[in-house]
């Protein structure tokens, strides 16, 4: 099975669990796309600075595009790359970020932690480098 065919598979997952599944509808905010686009950009400069710099290659076998770029700069646009990156990895991180972005909304409307609190420090941290305890 190739990048592009489970990255389809992680897509199509993400949004019935966004739109059936959980119904919390995150798609449908302007807010999401804001803060994708910003995520959008840095996983686009990460890595292009990863791919382009070839500090990591990927198997062009399973990969949409047809050059194998171990010795070479891979295209900034084309063959299958959008700023260096793989089409795939753009996939997958869109189907990361519904999926984190789906069940945050979720479990926040479930009341799951209503307050961000911290708990008392764990037994084995030494007594006196936590703050407040003495």
């Amino acid at each position: 099975m190739s990048y592009l065919q489970i990255a389809i598979i992680y897509i199509i997952f993400a949004l019935l669990l966004d739109s059936i599944i959980l119904k919390t509808y995150v798609l449908r905010l302007k807010v999401f796309w804001l803060s994708y686009s910003i995520v959008l950009f840095f996983q686009f400069l990460t890595n292009g600075i990863l791919t382009g710099f070839l500090i990591v290659t990927y198997n062009p076998a399973v990969l949409l595009g047809s050059g194998n770029y171990t010795d070479t700069t891979p295209p900034l646009i084309g063959d299958g790359r959008l700023f260096y990156a793989p089409i795939e990895d753009v996939m997958f991180g869109f189907s990361m970020i519904v999926f984190t972005i789906s069940l945050w909304v979720y479990w926040g409307r479930k009341g799951i932690q209503k307050e961000p609190i911290s708990g008392p420090p764990p037994k084995w941290w030494p007594k006196g480098h936590w703050y407040g305890t003495k």
